[in-house]
């Protein structure tokens, strides 16, 4: 044996193989991924339809059939024939077609995040309908009564807004006001411990109105005839 101590070289990593491998793992997970995402797109996107269904009815007493719209400055259009620009709006009719009314998405921020509504319109008595709330993370046992509160609710059974005579606007305010206090009809009388999520409601409804309620009248005849 040689007087001449041999070290031995330590293992070399195979590192070809080893990124070899995980880039096939990388592949593999990217591909399952998007297989899981093309599975359940349909599946979303069904449930989002039956959802805002059902909030459409709800915002629109009456409702039977609802058929959905981009509304904006370019004008009316289907929603399914709309390229980009405007809000998409959803004219709901009754049984027999007949239009009652137009329910839209508002938003604004509440105490918590922000609050996201759907809300009905009826052009014929010009007021508000109804109110679904989509989105909140306001504070259990009191901002979130906006969403549920029957007192609360009535508010919107017949708010108040018909245009200027200008038609470009809201001919009153839809404002907020502290619990009790309301003595007009575009008034929102506030839930007592949740004024900045009611004051939120109001808000949002009126600033979608000042802008939409306009451009619905412009199109009333259209909508009325479904498109």
């Amino acid at each position: 044996m040689s007087g001449v101590e041999q070290v031995q070289e330590p293992p070399r990593t195979p590192s070809f193989a080893m990124l070899r491998t995980l880039g096939g793992v990388a592949m593999m997970a990217g591909l399952l991924v998007v297989l899981v995402f093309q599975v359940t797109k349909p599946i979303i996107e069904e449930n989002k339809r039956i959802a805002i269904e059902k909030a459409v009815f709800r915002v629109v007493p009456g409702a039977a059939s609802r058929k959905d719209f981009v509304l904006g400055a370019e004008g009316l259009l289907p929603a399914a024939e709309a390229q980009a620009g405007g809000e998409t709006i959803y004219a709901a009719y009754d049984a027999q077609g007949a239009l009652l009314g137009v329910a839209m998405e508002a938003a604004a921020t509440g105490y918590q995040d922000v609050i996201r509504i759907l809300y009905g319109y009826n052009p014929a008595c010009e007021c508000v309908t109804g109110i679904k709330v989509l989105k909140m993370a306001e504070t259990p046992g009191l901002g979130d009564k906006i969403a549920f509160d029957p007192e609360f609710l009535k508010n919107f059974e017949a708010l108040d807004a018909r245009l200027a005579p200008g038609r470009d606007g809201l001919l009153n305010e839809i404002v907020a006001v502290k619990h009790g206090n309301k003595t007009a009809p575009w008034q929102v009388d506030s839930i007592s411990g949740a004024t900045i999520s009611s004051k939120a409601i109001a808000r949002m409804i009126n600033q979608s109105g000042q802008r939409m309620f306009p451009l619905i009248m412009r199109h009333l005849d259209r909508l009325r005839a479904g498109g």
